[in-house]
């Protein structure tokens, strides 16, 4: 499995990203041909080595001719994406990271995502940096990012298109929150709105005792001199030679004894349908006798602010117990078999090296009605036929 390993030694922004993926050995001129794709125009990338604390690091300017800045809304930027000969995956690494801004913008000045300004993020060379990042990442068939806590700045002020902001910046730390963060004594913007949403739409979260070879190691290097720590981003590029796959979770927590038992079926469904990985009821004793029950839930970082909706919405806690979890789990991936029921889905499990095809619920009980034999027969049958393929 091929990782992407973000070290934001100095923070993390846009162009030091591709900046470090150059470093790292991506080629310029792969990567404007590619941004070529998109079919815009008044720009051109230059790169140069700049030295941080003795380290060679690469700069990565996006030079714009004329007044580019651009006020583009989500569906604008979308539209350019869209129309764009660019792969399938590089199409949707970027919007997924242009989404991550729309969410951290709109909440901060109170509007929808269709209806957020991007300023800045919409201008010319904003585009060029999360597009390019995503073409970076999709060249290096990177599987997985993961990252260090991401380093922000704390205290000064900064110019923007919306006027004086406070460092951090409102959407930086609002498309941050649930991610874990170090926030510094630095009065300087050590990651922006870009930086902060490709961490937040692509990262796993944090590496801890994994064997890893690294590949490739690349810096990208910040515009500021900042005394206090070297400008710089570093990317490691590699496999991840753990027995298996890793990556953090955190684990959302309540206990209730004061509400409808028929609700929690549809807290439940509404939770898995929110992004929960699992999500179950445990029955307790609680203060003073009284029985209740305790509700767990197992979710990404990313998806934390729709699961606490529910939550708060849907049932009568008044406060989450929220934790870090780190989860080790085999491969796993569904395929298409054939069998004597015709081409069915089914989960393909790996350890040590070895496959097991294991029947797949949702298309038991699908073939189970159809037809219109018991569910056990069905899977006995699959079991049977996927132990021994034909």
């Amino acid at each position: 499995m091929t990782f992407a390993y973000f070290d934001t030694i100095g923070g993390l922004s846009g162009d030091m990203t591709l900046g470090a993926f150059v470093s790292a050995g991506v080629s310029l001129d792969h990567l404007t041909g590619e941004l070529r794709k998109l079919g815009l125009e008044g720009y051109e990338l230059s790169a140069s080595h700049i030295e941080r604390s003795g380290i060679v690091a690469t700069k990565i300017d996006v030079i714009v001719s004329g007044d580019q800045h651009h006020h583009r809304h989500l569906k604008d930027i979308s539209a350019i994406i869209d129309s764009s000969s660019l792969s399938t995956r590089v199409k949707e690494t970027a919007m997924a990271i242009f989404r991550e801004v729309a969410i951290g913008e709109a909440k901060v000045h109170n509007s929808s995502i269709e209806g957020v300004h991007f300023h800045e993020v919409g201008a010319l060379d904003s585009i060029v940096d999360i597009v390019g990042a995503a073409v970076c990442l999709d060249h290096l068939n990177v599987d997985h990012v993961y990252s260090s806590p991401i380093k922000l700045g704390n205290g000064g002020q900064i110019e923007t298109q919306h006027g004086v902001m406070p460092i951090p910046t409102p959407a930086t730390i609002e498309i941050l929150k649930g991610y874990p963060t170090i926030l510094t004594s630095i009065k300087a913007e050590l990651t922006t709105p870009t930086g902060a949403a490709i961490i937040k739409a692509l990262s796993k979260g944090m590496l801890s005792g994994q064997h890893m070879r690294v590949e490739r190691i690349g810096y990208g290097a910040g515009t500021r001199v900042i005394e206090e720590i070297p400008n710089l981003l570093r990317i490691l590029v590699g496999q991840l030679d753990a027995a298996y796959a890793t990556d953090e979770i955190v684990s959302v927590e309540t206990n209730i004894d004061d509400m409808n038992p028929e609700i929690y079926p549809f807290v439940i469904e509404k939770l898995m349908e929110a992004g929960a990985h699992d999500a179950y009821l445990v029955p307790i004793l609680m203060k003073k006798g009284r029985p209740g029950m305790l509700l767990s839930v197992l979710v990404e970082r990313s998806k934390l602010d729709p699961i606490l909706s529910i939550l708060f919405l849907e049932t009568t806690t008044l406060g989450v117990r929220i934790q870090p979890i780190e989860r080790r789990k085999v491969s796993r991936s569904l395929r298409q078999v054939q069998t004597s029921f015709g081409t069915v889905t089914v989960k393909v499990i790996r350890k040590d090296e070895v496959e097991h095809l294991v029947p797949e619920f949702e298309e038991c009980k699908r073939l189970s009605r159809e037809k219109d034999i018991p569910l056990k027969e069905i899977y006995k049958q699959l079991e049977r036929e996927l132990a021994n393929p034909r």
